[in-house]
């Protein structure tokens, strides 16, 4: 027995349709909260990675640096030469002065 409900019929699946569409929604702006600050977080995430990334290049350089400086004699003659004005043994030093700045 087939009964033809008509339009109600009609309305009623309609109707289950709808609701369940505004409890997609409710879900939706229920959660946008969470999403907006999950995306804030991985925002910050990548500033923090990146500053990660400069921090362990400029460890690196240092590394380099600190070990040239305690292995390398040539790092610590041209060190000597540029920081301190130092020459070799009958070796002319010439210095330069600075034309920034006022004279005194």
């Amino acid at each position: 027995m087939n009964v033809n409900l008509g339009i109600w019929d009609k309305l009623s699946k309609l109707m289950v349709l709808l609701l369940f569409l505004v409890g997609l929604v409710a879900v939706f702006f229920w959660y946008l909260p969470l999403i907006q600050q999950n995306q804030r977080y991985r925002k910050q995430l990548l500033t923090l990675e990146a500053k990660h990334m400069e921090e362990e290049r400029l460890g690196r350089q240092l590394r380099g640096a600190i070990d040239s400086v305690q292995n390398d004699p040539k790092t610590i003659e041209r060190l000597a030469r540029e920081k301190l004005g130092w020459g070799k043994t009958n070796e002319m030093v010439i210095r330069f002065e600075s034309s920034t700045g006022p004279r005194r």
